[in-house]
């Protein structure tokens, strides 16, 4: 996802350390690599020692190195910051377990000194008097100096915490010498709260394991990219040199400009290097071109790497088509979505894969799910399938106490367009009416559906219950189609069977202003069996003029045609071909001249080739509905709600 990385999550059934080690062992002539989760210490640093030193493909254990990777970029660059040494800093740590020895290892690589790092466990500080303590810990032993945390804490430079949720106070941050830094890592409740910290000191400069504060440390910036480096020079491991050049990598890229793509992914937050900003985004995709070759670089000059690279300018590039738009796309609406989560309904409430993707959906914190069915029937598939029925909205439509409410409503809407009342209240009884209700009455702020229904079942209640936006004269719908590391957009796919010029034009400008939601400059070809007046007939003249009116009512599009579509997606046609056009670069969004096309389009890329297909957003809607293609899968659920949320803010701005 990160780093366009084959995995394979593999669960192994036993505790015992001598069977993971054959069992991964074995694994060595398939893999190209090994990350190890989940292992507790110290049986994590014999595993992982014993897999080194025995295997030649690299072995990682992202507990420990993932979040000292991250941690030690930020620390270097915390120190910066406040303009003091590592070497001159005194550390206290809070937590004795694999990712904290990874940590202080890791740390005094960086410049800081063995005898400046004060750790505890449980028991207390790691001090030479104990008689309980593992070869791992001896090296961070200590006299006896320190009666408690508390007391540790007392003009400490650093505090890192890799241990549970409140072990410090407002009070402990205090006394810490001038300009503090605290990491307090426990997941999901830090050591300290980011604003409790904040309190106490106002020049403490503050990371946690959290997406909601500032300085996130997330090891998704690490690991994903550490391997792709690894895996393209064949190194034969994952030494100490490979990851401190990953730390380099990381806390020079967060000096640099931040680009608009990250920035709006983030709620169009402007992060500057400084106090808060002291890592990168984990949602910033120069991660991988930053990090990937200087872990490359260092294998090589380590002499771990079986393949070399020369042209690094050209590794980059290939790295940056490798990751494309289309995990970028994804990631940018999924994290638009967390920043604002909206209320979405789901018809379909007592489907296995509906309860599976709004389960996701919560976890993620990409929405808040409404599951609409028969009640009994979906709180029992949530518990079979181990979920917390307190994380959904359950709605039954027929015992809801805002059915006779949107009786009336519809029936207002319909009754000189031959609906009844009597009508209105049988028609309320189906779920795609009630849901499209709830969203025209603000109760819900989209709808996703068609997972079982065909496509009119869904569109026809949205239609008749919230109409056409102002303005507008069609609807259409709009597929996203991942292919070869690009991403297109296909209209009109599902709705217009034989557009006018007028028509066409509006599904043009409507899909223009969507893919301006995914952060991407929509670069519009009008299909044709024409190029630019090469077949003259009624149907590509019909796509000439479309163009002109998209042309004239919105010049800040780029759009062209009537083209054919190899013209569209080869730029080298336009460019020796046909000169005068505005398109260069090829085309993202591709209008169709009727239906027919557009629908066979899509459906042959998704079915004869390894495109992915997401969709359709439906344009056009007082307010937005999405139908998906019917057994969508539980992923492909999760994208169009992260979609719909996005398409929600825009509507209500």
């Amino acid at each position: 996802r990160f780093a366009d990385i084959d995995v394979f999550d593999i669960e192994l059934n036993t505790k015992d350390p001598k069977e993971v080690i054959r069992t991964v062992q074995l694994l060595e002539p398939t893999f190209g690599g090994i990350n190890l989760e989940d292992i507790k210490a110290p049986e994590c640093f014999e595993i992982e020692e014993e897999l080194k030193r025995t295997m030649n493909i690299p072995v990682f254990h992202d507990d420990q190195h993932g979040t000292a990777i991250i941690s030690c970029a930020a620390l270097i660059n915390a120190a910066e910051v406040i303009g003091k040494k590592l070497s001159n800093m005194r550390m206290v740590v809070s937590g004795a377990g694999a990712a904290a020895i990874s940590c202080c290892n890791l740390y005094m690589m960086a410049g800081l000194k063995r005898e400046n790092i004060f750790m505890f466990d449980s028991k207390g500080l790691i001090h030479k008097d104990r008689p309980d303590l593992n070869k791992y810990k001896i090296p961070f032993a200590h006299e006896n100096k320190y009666a408690s945390l508390e007391d540790a804490m007392k003009g400490a430079d650093v505090f890192v915490g890799l241990s549970k949720a409140d072990v410090v106070t407002g009070e402990m941050v205090k006394s810490m010498a001038k300009d503090p830094i605290v990491f307090a890592m426990a997941n999901p409740n830090p050591e300290i709260k980011y604003d409790v910290a904040k309190a106490a000191r106002e020049d403490v400069v503050m990371a946690t394991g959290r997406s909601d504060y500032p300085n996130q440390v997330n090891n998704v910036l690490g690991f994903p990219f550490i391997f792709r480096g690894a895996l393209d020079v064949r190194a034969k491991a994952i030494n100490e040199e490979m990851k401190m050049a990953a730390v380099k990598a990381l806390s020079n890229l967060a000096k640099e400009k931040v680009p608009e793509v990250v920035k709006n992914a983030y709620g169009g937050t402007d992060f500057s290097f400084g106090r808060e900003y002291i890592i990168p985004k984990p949602f910033d995709p120069r991660v991988l071109w930053n990090v990937a070759p200087a872990v490359a670089r260092a294998a090589i000059e380590t002499g771990v790497a079986r393949v070399q690279i020369t042209d690094w300018k050209a590794y980059e590039e290939e790295l940056k088509e490798r990751l494309g738009y289309s995990e970028q796309v994804i990631r940018v609406m999924v994290r638009k979505a967390q920043d604002n989560p909206k209320k979405i309904v789901y018809p379909e409430g007592e489907e296995e894969k509906i309860i599976r993707a709004a389960n996701s959906v919560v976890r993620e914190k990409i929405a808040n799910p409404i599951l609409l069915g028969n009640k009994e029937a979906i709180i029992a598939k949530i518990n079979e399938l181990g979920y917390n029925e307190k994380d959904f909205i359950i709605i039954d439509p027929l015992t809801s106490d805002k059915f006779d409410e949107y009786v009336k409503e519809f029936y207002s809407v319909r009754q000189r367009k031959g609906v009844t009342l009597r009508e209105s209240k049988e028609l309320m009884k189906q779920r795609n009416y009630f849901g499209s209700m709830m969203v025209r009455k603000g109760d819900a702020d989209s709808l996703i559906g068609g997972l079982n229904s065909h496509y009119p079942q869904t569109i026809r209640p949205a239609l008749q219950v919230l109409g056409i936006k102002k303005g507008a004269n069609v609807v259409s719908g709009l597929y996203i189609v991942i292919i070869k590391r690009k991403v297109y957009f296909f209209a009109d796919t599902t709705v217009n069977i034989n557009p006018t010029a007028e028509e066409l034009a509006e599904i043009a400008i409507s899909a223009a202003d969507t893919v301006k939601e995914f952060d991407i400059e929509p670069k519009v070809a009008m299909l044709s069996f024409s190029n630019f007046g090469s077949s003259k007939h009624p149907e590509s003249d019909k796509v000439a003029k479309a163009t002109a009116i998209v042309k004239e009512k919105r010049p800040d599009i780029i759009c062209d045609g009537e083209m054919q579509a190899d013209t569209a997606v080869v730029p080298s046609i336009i460019e020796k071909e046909f000169p005068f056009s505005n398109l260069k670069g090829g085309a993202n969004i591709l209008v169709f001249p009727n239906l027919s096309a557009g629908n066979i389009a899509y459906k042959l890329f998704e079915r004869l080739t390894s495109a992915t297909v997401i969709g359709p957003i439906l344009m056009g809607l007082e307010k937005p509905i999405h139908v998906m293609q019917r057994g969508a899968s539980v992923e492909d659920i999760i994208k169009m709600t992260a979609i719909a949320v996005v398409e929600a803010r825009h509507n209500n701005k």
